[in-house]
């Protein structure tokens, strides 16, 4: 800066001094300043035409101020050269790595408009980039499932979606979509036609087998029942024919409850529903879990909303409910505390059951909703438990929407509560007490 500086004060000397000779004092500094001014402002405008040409020469040659800006605005035409660059490689490498996954992935934007996308995308889902480049995935994939997926908020994205494959009807995928950056989003598809086709094996081998064995101990505990009642049966025997008995009976249990589960996993479709009544039904529940409690001695109480029905299939929210009160019974103490109870609020119908057992360790409680998984199987062989009741409950709610939440503290008992949705409740009038005791 200090040759403009000091050609500022060479204009003005000259112009003073001029001014002195010509007796032109003022008009002299006026114009000496008039003709720095303009030459500043030509020197400006040609850095403007080379920046607006964005040439790769040199900008104008001056010193002072000018060379400086022009020196800078190098370095930093240099810098976010370089910067490009290695940017232009990092997206380079990324795509040749997405390239090279098994599974389909799609850049998406905003408005669910496609960015990018590899090749399995193509093989997948029938989108071709670049050539559907900028085109709503709504609009090539014809999907409702799907669309709704899309449009779904970021707790519904994290559990993913499995479709029959646009392009192949053989291929089912896994679609799953992750939220980044602003406003993008990544979406990718994967084939689990193997896992999809293993998981429907073994479903099927489940339901043939207990279909199988269902006959013969249906025909072994009918004579065991027979040899039972008959008077001229040896008192030796009677013991060992019960103990048969028993276990026939548990393994009739365990055979209905296969059964069950595997009805409920193989019918994805909506259920059959009805309006239940649904205090009815858990004061039966009530009287079938006294009977069970027997010499154990359970206080068992009920507090429902007498006016609340539910539009629901009714044998499997039986099921549900039964099985949460009958675990109860099975497993708190001698003279211990079963609440249950129905009531509603915006977000639906709840049904809980509390009791003031032994409780469940926190490592535990993640898994109880897994077949056969038992906390202490000793224990859970003696109650006559098959281990596929927590299973029951979570696959028939899955069917209804809704979730099963399990809370438990050692040593202070257990709570478990099935929450439905809104769209489920129907309330009844009832000219009888609103909330119904037992």
């Amino acid at each position: 800066m200090k040759y403009d500086f000091w050609r500022f004060i060479s204009v003005l000397f000259l112009s003073v001094l001029i001014g002195a000779v010509t007796g032109y004092f003022f008009q002299c500094i006026v114009i000496g300043l008039l003709l720095s001014t303009w030459w500043q402002y030509k020197m400006f405008s040609d850095i403007l035409v080379w920046l607006q040409k964005r040439s790769e020469t040199n900008g104008p040659s001056q010193s002072g101020l000018v060379d400086e800006i022009c020196r800078e605005i190098d370095y930093l035409k240099k810098r976010n050269k370089s910067r490009k660059k290695k940017l232009s490689g990092f997206l380079k490498r990324f795509q040749k790595a997405a390239r090279a996954l098994p599974d389909a992935v799609i850049v998406l934007g905003e408005q669910s408009e496609i960015e990018w996308a590899n090749e399995k995308a193509q093989e997948y889902l029938g989108i071709h980039w670049p050539k559907d480049s900028g085109l709503r995935l709504s609009n090539l994939a014809r999907y409702p499932k799907l669309i709704r997926y899309l449009n779904s908020n970021e707790e519904e994205l994290q559990k993913g979606l499995q479709i029959a494959s646009p392009v192949n009807n053989k291929l089912v995928l896994e679609i799953r979509i992750s939220p980044y950056g602003n406003t993008q989003k990544l979406l990718v598809a994967r084939d689990i036609t193997a896992i999809s086709r293993i998981n429907q094996m073994r479903r099927d081998f489940i339901a043939n087998a207990s279909h199988e064995l269902r006959t013969p101990l249906t025909v072994i505990s009918g004579y065991l029942e027979g040899f039972v009642d008959d008077k001229e049966c040896p008192e030796q025997w009677v013991h060992h024919i019960q103990q048969m008995r028993s276990q026939t009976l548990r393994m009739q249990n365990l055979i209905e409850d296969l059964m069950q589960l595997s009805g409920l996993e193989a019918d994805s479709g909506q259920s059959a529903k009805e309006t239940i009544p649904i205090p009815d039904m858990l004061l039966a529940i009530v009287d079938e879990a006294k009977s069970l409690s027997g010499f154990m001695g359970h206080k068992i109480t009920l507090d429902a909303e007498s006016s609340l029905y539910l539009k629901a299939n009714q044998r499997e929210i039986y099921s549900v409910f039964s099985n949460l009160v009958f675990n109860a019974v099975q497993y708190t103490p001698e003279n211990g505390n079963i609440d249950i109870k129905w009531h509603k609020d915006e977000e639906g119908a709840h049904f809980s059951v509390r009791d003031n057992g032994l409780g469940i360790a926190a490592e535990h409680i993640p898994r109880l909703t897994e077949r056969f998984y038992r906390i202490d199987k000793g224990r859970s062989r003696e109650k006559g438990g098959t281990g596929l009741g927590l299973a029951i409950v979570k696959h028939a709610l899955a069917r209804h929407e809704g979730e099963l939440h399990i809370e438990s503290e050692m040593g202070k008992g257990s709570l478990f509560r099935c929450d439905l949705p809104a769209s489920l409740v129907v309330e009844i009038e009832n000219n009888g007490s609103a909330v119904l005791t037992a």
